[in-house]
């Protein structure tokens, strides 16, 4: 007999002690080792719950609670897989048995019991009862094998964002942690609107993305430290363009908001922005939150070209530009979080870039 069949756990529901005392006899002569039984069937589903047996031999005529009424216990506490009942009956009657196998049960024992052919459909059982096992803990395993990988491939697709995203910043002598307070000032607008956890998260990941079009800017153009002029103006303009196209085709969910969050953060509320002239809600909603974001990261910033402004004087620009470059909604929401936008911009100041990966990676936990 195979070894596992020996470990394997049964649990004997009978209130004949006579059956009870000849099937444990039975099992010990076959060398099994872990079985429990009891009489009274108003312990069985306490007893199923602390054993979890591979196997249960179950008498059909019991007072208190007959075998339709445990097999009906143990179907509502095994939802998620099966009871292994062998039903132990003197009826053999045709409804007895249709009866039986809609209430659960997996095969019969009939009484008297035939000793040859008990041992026979116990083990018989058994050989289903831990082929299903094998199975699931197959299953699981590679269920667990295939979340280890997605998240290794979240995790680099998060990576290669940032790494995109940082690229963009370092063309536009940008080398500090913009995208990452950007990104986390988007979350924190998104979250305090009330959109989903998700959601929330998306907006964090695909955010660093929202500039990668300038990788795509001469560098002339963008790195002039004067004004630019209508021609270069007009070239500037054509990053979202080129972002968006730099992240399109993929069909991941989070590219795709990437690739939104790039084509539209440059849109204002009234029209007035680009790529497209976009107005108020034709804006996606992604692109508006990083518009507030963006600017409020880049006026509380020190750049090369300029100081870093106070948050007050930040806030009141954002605030004049309401209903004119920003929703208002967004406008009000930023200043109802700006106590925690304040601690993300002092927390996250400009540091090295191996300490950058190690925010992100954190921040997108």
């Amino acid at each position: 007999m195979n070894i596992n069949f020996l470990k394997a756990k049964i649990l004997i529901i009978d209130d004949e002690p006579a059956n009870v005392a000849l099937l444990e006899d039975i099992l010990e002569e076959q060398g099994y080792t872990y079985f429990r039984s009891t009489s009274d069937s108003r312990k069985a589903l306490t007893m199923y719950e602390e054993m979890r047996p591979d196997l249960v031999l179950l008498d059909l005529n019991m007072p208190h609670l007959d075998g339709f009424q445990v097999m009906k216990q143990l179907r509502e506490l095994e939802q998620d897989s099966y009871a292994p009942i062998l039903v132990l009956t003197a009826q053999s009657d045709r409804s007895t048995r249709i009866k039986s196998l809609e209430a659960g049960a997996r095969d019969f024992l009939g009484k008297p019991f035939d000793l040859i052919e008990v041992k026979q459909r116990i083990a018989n059982m058994l050989e289903i009862r831990l082929f299903h096992n094998q199975t699931r803990d197959q299953n699981r395993l590679l269920e667990l094998k295939v979340k280890e990988r997605t998240y290794e491939l979240e995790e680099t697709r998060r990576e290669a964002i940032l790494r995109l995203g940082r690229a963009a910043e370092y063309r536009d002598n940008e080398t500090g942690m913009h995208v990452i307070r950007m990104s986390r000032l988007s979350a924190l607008l998104a979250k305090e609107i009330g959109l989903s956890e998700q959601e929330c998260q998306l907006i964090l990941q695909a955010s660093p993305m929202h500039d990668v079009g300038k990788i795509g800017i001469p560098d002339d153009i963008l790195l002039k430290p004067g004004k630019l002029d209508e021609k270069e103006w007009k070239t500037m303009k054509m990053h979202p363009e080129i972002g968006a196209k730099i992240l399109s085709g993929s069909r991941s969910e989070l590219m795709q908001m990437a690739e939104a969050i790039a084509l539209s953060h440059q849109e204002r509320w009234d029209g007035s922005g680009y790529p497209y002239g976009l107005k108020g809600e034709e804006i996606p909603l992604a692109g508006r939150i990083v518009a507030v974001a963006d600017v409020f990261d880049a006026l509380t910033s020190k750049r090369y070209y300029k100081d870093a402004f106070s948050v007050e004087e930040s806030m009141k620009i954002i605030e004049d530009s309401s209903d004119k470059d920003f929703e208002p909604r967004l406008v009000e929401a930023f200043k109802n979080a700006l106590p925690q936008m304040i601690k993300i911009v002092k927390e996250l100041t400009d540091t090295e870039p191996a300490h950058i990966l190690k925010v992100y990676r954190e921040s997108s936990e």
